[in-house]
């Protein structure tokens, strides 16, 4: 099955198409065009990121009291002048390596919660999968955020969670990292990974929606234990 096919397949046709990967795992040109993606989208929200964290900075007198005047300076000034390659491998390089982590992580937890379920699939058949139902958060979500961030001139005050039925809430606020973690983009991805694992695992599909959105429950009380810690830092 060609590439095209099975991006077609992820959107309009997800139990079929798991069902052909299941049987022949692919995934190194899907990588590709997933790296190359985040890349693109990294480089044309990178600005947009940059003012946000040197906004934050300059509006922050207590942690300018906290770095002591001289060193909040310097990196103020270092933010305000950043060489456009630093900003390149940040985000384009640093950012996508990063990602890649993520999904090589995330094969392997799918993995081992599978094995509760199941004696069978393959590290391979996962990582295929996992990366065909990324296209839906990666390719269709992030063009969505691509188009509310360049409207709204912002990164941090830019979602496509339920935080966005909420538009006065403070994007520092614990409940904003909460409620950041319902993406719609993400749930349906995670709804269509669902499909993957019931192929994989050959588990019925309400066992595989049980183990998907399992994962994404963890991992998202991971990210907002991290973001709640990370608040502290700005307070």
């Amino acid at each position: 099955m060609s590439f095209f096919k099975r991006l077609e397949g992820t959107f309009s046709s997800p139990r079929q198409m798991f069902q052909a990967l299941a049987e022949k795992p692919v995934w190194v040109d899907a990588l590709v065009v997933l790296l190359i993606l985040l890349a693109v989208f990294s480089y044309f929200i990178a600005p947009y990121s940059q003012n946000d964290q040197l906004q934050m900075m300059k509006d922050n007198a207590k942690l300018k009291q906290r770095m002591g005047e001289t060193r909040y300076n310097e990196y103020v000034a270092k933010l305000e002048n950043a060489p456009k390659s630093s900003i390149i491998i940040r985000n384009v390089i640093a950012g996508p390596a990063m990602s890649l982590i993520g999904l090589l992580f995330s094969s392997l937890v799918l993995m081992i919660m599978g094995r509760f379920v199941s004696s069978q699939g393959k590290y391979a058949q996962i990582i295929s999968a996992v990366i065909h139902a990324n296209f839906v958060d990666k390719l269709l979500g992030n063009a969505v955020r691509l188009l509310l961030i360049s409207a709204k001139k912002s990164v941090m005050q830019t979602s496509t969670s339920l935080a966005l039925l909420f538009p006065r809430m403070e994007v520092t606020s614990p409940a904003y990292v909460v409620l950041g973690q319902i993406d719609f983009f993400q749930l349906w991805m995670f709804g269509v990974l669902a499909f993957g694992l019931s192929s994989i695992f050959k588990i019925e599909l309400k066992k595989a929606m049980f183990l998907s959105y399992g994962f994404w429950l963890l991992k998202s009380l991971i990210y907002v234990a991290l973001g709640i810690i990370g608040l502290q830092y700005l307070k």
